[in-house]
């Protein structure tokens, strides 16, 4: 009858169970021994039969000493095996892997020696068990005991050498879903040890790791987070790896996954998280180039927040930032692609995220919104259209803004929008689209006293710049003069545009179309300019003045008697006196000493002058223009005056029906105040 555990003898059977630990090996070199004699008759029977009783009668006992003689057992039959241990591999590594799990630390530490022992022997015929295996090593590597980690690490590092030496054998496909499990574990070391084996296995020359990027790079991401300087150093360097492997070559990347994570982590209030994105990502538009203009709206989020950066350990991210914003600009803008980019953009999405942005607290942001917005309206003028109407609110907001150089490219935006609603196939002008928006502007100046006080002026000559000057300037007059019913703001506004009028150098040749009212199109302009300067008496002498109508400038000086001369009045006489001795006016200087028209013009005009000082009390401005006056010559003055030769007469404008309209206007507001001052004295304004 054979004994209960055969072909193991008595002796060596209850050796083999014995608490202490040499009576086991000696036990374990008595198996080694045996296994080699069965091997060498090929007496596999026995051998099965050995790994059995080992597994079932010692491997599972309840016994933990018969549990510590199962392991060192199977290792010893292990290495008897030799390189024939890849027939009986799965007897041999199933005990042991079952013992990884023992609730006794030191049953765990020999399992791991017997398991090293096992895998150093079976070489590539491990591979099959990889997943139990990894697995196992990634719970042992967070043991509460030492032994146990150190002896889990030394196998770690054999299993590392034989998938790398086995790469072509090696299941990738199998192992990632593992490797997705375990990456986003919490442990430090478990960490450690899922980094370790994805910078290993990238490193394998037969191993396509970036085939499944978009499986783990959102873990790695989330590790980076790590407080642990050694698990971010090997994480951030496992990263650069696959970024190294994508430029060399791009082709097994799946650009449209792997970009909306990077996309996401850009968003990280980490700071290496949202550099290491963002480098990606500028890497990503450099590679993938129009490629990626399908997710330009989730870049423009990522990128957009980073250009507000001003401390110098940001400073990186928001040069990063910079570069990508400037590559996706190229992107838009190349001729060749324009045709297929514009098939590529979704419009409606990138503008969602530009027009959240254009309400952002950082200048620098707010301005690369409004360039992207200019560029878009440049690039897909006909795409675009259907945005203009929703900008124009928003747009018309940020004037308000501090900064001077987001209101300049605001109105850059805003006039671009006006241009690409021009109907090119006219020359003539149509005022829909220049009426709608100066409408709206006129209604914020009306509502944001700030902005009327502090930014207008910049505004406006801004716009002239930027649009038609004639079109701007007929446009406010003809809306003052139909649409705004409050008196006081329409001669306000008049006020602010007539010193833009006559003393900015942008409005140049506006000032010299009034000039020559003969002409019959400055003639139009100068009527439709009256009837909203009419609002402003000395504003009204001032476009006269201008526009050498100096006989009605001299009638409208006598009319001066049934206007309330205020403090308010009295000053901008005063202006209009500086304005007359300045560079503007040196053509109205010389009417005073020409002969032209038999000198009806300078008669006219000396009329006017005198007219206005007898206006001014007796200030500096009083002897200014009395000086002035008093170096015109008298030889012209005998002789009585022919109005047929005045440049007045010739520009067959009819006066007399403009200064109706002054007469009216000025009544009106004479009306409104004596309202408003009955109104004040029965509702007081609160202190």
């Amino acid at each position: 009858m054979e004994p209960p555990y055969a072909p193991l003898t008595e002796s060596c059977a209850k050796a083999l169970g014995d608490k202490v630990y040499e009576k086991r090996k000696l036990a374990s070199q008595e198996i080694e021994k045996m296994v080699t004699e069965f091997n060498n008759k090929n007496n596999s029977a026995q051998i099965r039969k050995l790994i059995e009783v080992l597994s079932t009668d010692y491997a599972t006992s309840r016994d933990v000493n018969r549990r510590k003689g199962a392991l060192i057992a199977l290792a010893a039959t292990g290495l008897g095996l030799g390189k024939d241990s890849d027939k009986y591999v799965n007897g041999l590594v199933t005990p042991i892997l079952t013992c990884l799990n023992d609730p006794d630390l030191r049953v765990r530490y020999f399992a791991c020696e017997s398991l090293y022992n096992v895998v150093k022997v079976a070489r590539s015929a491990i591979i099959p068990f990889f997943p139990e295996l990894f697995a196992a090593l990634s719970r042992l590597v967070t043991d509460s005991d030492q032994m146990v980690k150190d002896g889990s690490e030394l196998l770690d590092r054999l299993l590392k050498d034989i998938v790398t030496e086995s790469s072509q054998t090696f299941n990738l496909e199998a192992f990632i879903p593992l490797l997705r499990e375990h990456i986003y574990v919490k442990d430090a070391f478990a960490r450690q040890y899922v980094i370790s084996w994805i910078s290993i296995l990238n490193a394998v020359p037969d191993i396509n790791m970036v085939n499944y990027l978009t499986e783990i790079l959102d873990g790695l991401f989330v590790m980076l987070e790590d407080n642990t300087p050694e698990i971010q150093r090997m994480c951030e360097t496992t990263i650069s790896q696959f970024l190294k492997s994508i430029r060399n070559d791009s082709s097994s990347v799946r650009m449209e996954d792997t970009i909306n994570t990077l996309i996401t982590h850009a968003q990280s209030p980490n700071e290496l998280i949202k550099s290491i994105a963002i480098t990606w990502i500028r890497e990503f538009v450099q590679i993938f180039g129009t490629n990626v203009l399908p997710y330009a709206s989730g870049i423009f989020t990522a990128i957009l927040p980073c250009l507000e950066y001003n401390v110098e350990s940001k400073r990186s991210i928001k040069e990063c930032a910079v570069s990508v914003n400037n590559s996706m600009m190229l992107l838009v803008s190349t001729k060749e692609l324009k045709t297929q980019t514009g098939d590529k953009i979704d419009l409606r999405s990138i503008m969602d995220v530009l027009s959240q942005y254009l309400t952002h607290n950082s200048m620098h942001t707010k301005i690369a919104v409004l360039k992207w917005i200019h560029h878009l309206f440049t690039n897909f003028p006909n795409e675009m259209s259907v945005h203009a109407s929703d900008l124009n609110n928003n747009l018309l907001s940020t004037l308000a803004d501090n900064s001077d150089e987001v209101v300049l490219q605001s109105l850059s935006v805003l006039a671009e929008i006006v241009n690409s609603q021009d109907n090119k196939e006219f020359n003539d002008f149509k005022k829909t689209h220049y009426r709608k928006f100066l409408l709206s502007l006129l209604n914020l100046l009306s509502e944001e006293k700030l902005i009327l006080e502090s930014r207008a002026s910049l505004i406006i000559r801004k716009l002239c710049v930027l649009l038609n000057a004639e079109y701007i300037y007929r446009t406010f007059a003809e809306i003052i003069a139909e649409e705004v019913p409050n008196l006081k703001f329409a001669s306000t506004v008049v006020r602010l545009l007539n010193i833009i009028l006559l003393t900015s150098t942008e409005l140049f040749e506006l000032r010299t179309s009034l000039r020559n009212i003969s002409n019959e199109k400055s003639a139009d302009l100068f009527r439709c300019l009256y009837k909203s300067w009419a609002h402003c008496p000395v504003s009204t002498l001032s476009l006269c003045l201008l526009s050498q109508s100096y006989q009605h400038v001299s009638r409208l000086v006598t009319l001066f008697a049934d206007v309330e001369i205020t403090l308010e009045l009295l000053t901008e006489l005063d202006k209009l006196v500086q304005l007359i001795e300045s560079p503007i006016f040196a053509p109205l200087r010389l009417t005073l000493v020409s002969k032209a028209n038999n000198c009806a013009d300078a008669q006219y005009l000396a009329h006017a002058l005198f007219g206005i000082l007898m206006l001014l009390p007796q200030t500096e401005a009083f002897d200014t223009l009395r000086n002035r006056l008093q170096c015109v010559p008298n030889y012209w003055g005998h002789e009585p005056i022919d109005e047929r030769n005045s440049l007045e007469y010739k520009s067959g404008i009819d006066f007399d029906a403009l200064e109706q309209h002054f007469i009216k206007l000025q009544r009106a507001h004479r009306e409104q105040r004596i309202v408003q001052r009955k109104r004040s004295v029965i509702t007081p304004e609160s202190n």
